[in-house]
């Protein structure tokens, strides 16, 4: 079985390319400290939004969507499941607020885990929930012809309770002893919980919630207030890319950490970048509404939807942002691209 090692794995990983990453993490965590204390309004409205952005991003990466009326219902608890998708959807809402009220003690340990992924499922009728999988599992990759390559094989169901005790053990070892950055020891953590895909169903989604816990649990609660799930959906090629890099001869202890070491704290620096970027635009409210508008469309190089103005702007309503966009047209300050979903607009 592979060797959980999070005391010599982590020294190799200390590239200046990852120390640089970690210092600019640290830096934004203390911003961070500032923005929470100084400006409670703003973040309660990127909070809500990205709620919303992470239950479906999360939830969407496997397939499983409904629409943006229906996710946003379910996500405030306006309205029950009416299908499969809506139970899942549910349940990672119901999972997904478990950890934001409560990550401080939550110690990611088997029973936790068990527990959370039992939540993920409390509204499906499926046996599969708060039970470690009871078949081998593969992880494939699926072609538009219908085959499949296999691109991993998992940890054998026989051995799955063991590789969580000892994963679960060594990491929190390794937290108590504080010989590396926590920031080191997440991804190291998340990609074995991924190669050993403990469970039937819900691995990745378990993974993106573990994710958000072991990020708060040290102090990085960025994924609070912008969707990390998001982001990981915007860049899926590439968390896939680096996934698979980073898992090969992972069983025989030969595998490189480093692409998705790299990968996770790009997109938690991103997460940050996006974070100051809204809340600096929430914060000049005192200026009228199409001049907010206007200024972040100023702001973005390339294009930019009314969904992505919405989200900057969460205190907008989309009638105002639909009748700004339409006055800027005529003005001839923007230009429209794409139809029906696919519309965006560019500063000409």
């Amino acid at each position: 079985m592979h060797e959980f090692d999070f005391i010599n794995r982590p020294k190799e990983l200390l590239t200046p390319e990852v120390v640089a990453l970690l210092t600019r993490l640290h830096e934004c965590r203390g911003r961070q400290e500032l923005f929470i204390e100084a400006e409670p309004d703003v973040l309660t409205a990127l909070l809500e939004v990205a709620k919303i952005q992470s239950t479906d991003a999360s939830n969407r990466i496997e397939g499983i969507y409904t629409s943006d009326e229906r996710l946003k219902a379910i996500v405030q608890e306006k309205v029950q499941p009416r299908n499969r998708n809506e139970e899942e959807i549910s349940g990672y809402r119901d999972v997904l607020a478990t950890i934001h009220e409560s990550y401080e003690h939550i110690t990611p340990r088997p029973n936790s885990i068990l527990q959370l992924h039992r939540d993920l499922y409390s509204f499906s009728s499926s046996a599969v929930g708060g039970v470690y999988k009871n078949s081998d599992n593969i992880i494939a990759e699926k072609h538009a012809d219908g085959t499949e390559t296999v691109r991993f094989l998992p940890v054998p169901a026989f051995q799955t309770a063991d590789a969580i005790r000892n994963l679960c053990t060594r990491y929190n070892d390794a937290i108590e002893a504080a010989t590396y950055n926590p920031l080191i020891l997440m991804p190291i953590f998340i990609l074995d919980f991924l190669c050993i895909h403990p469970f039937n169903d819900g691995n990745g989604r378990m993974s993106r919630l573990l994710t958000l816990l072991l990020l708060y649990r040290a102090g990085f609660i960025v994924g609070k207030y912008i969707s990390i799930e998001m982001l990981i959906e915007k860049s899926k090629d590439s968390y896939y890319e680096a996934l698979q890099a980073s898992s090969l001869d992972w069983h025989q202890d030969g595998n490189n950490y480093l692409p998705f070491l790299k990968y996770m704290l790009g997109v938690v620096v991103k997460a940050y970048n996006e974070f100051e970027n809204r809340v600096e635009h929430l914060r000049y409210r005192k200026i009228s509404k199409p001049e907010r508008i206007k200024a972040i469309i100023e702001r973005t190089l390339g294009k930019i939807t009314k969904k992505e103005i919405s989200q900057t702007c969460p205190d907008i309503s989309l009638t105002t942002i639909e009748r700004t966009l339409s006055d800027l047209l005529a003005a001839g300050y923007i230009e429209k691209t794409g139809t029906g979903r696919a519309t965006a607009y560019v500063k000409k």
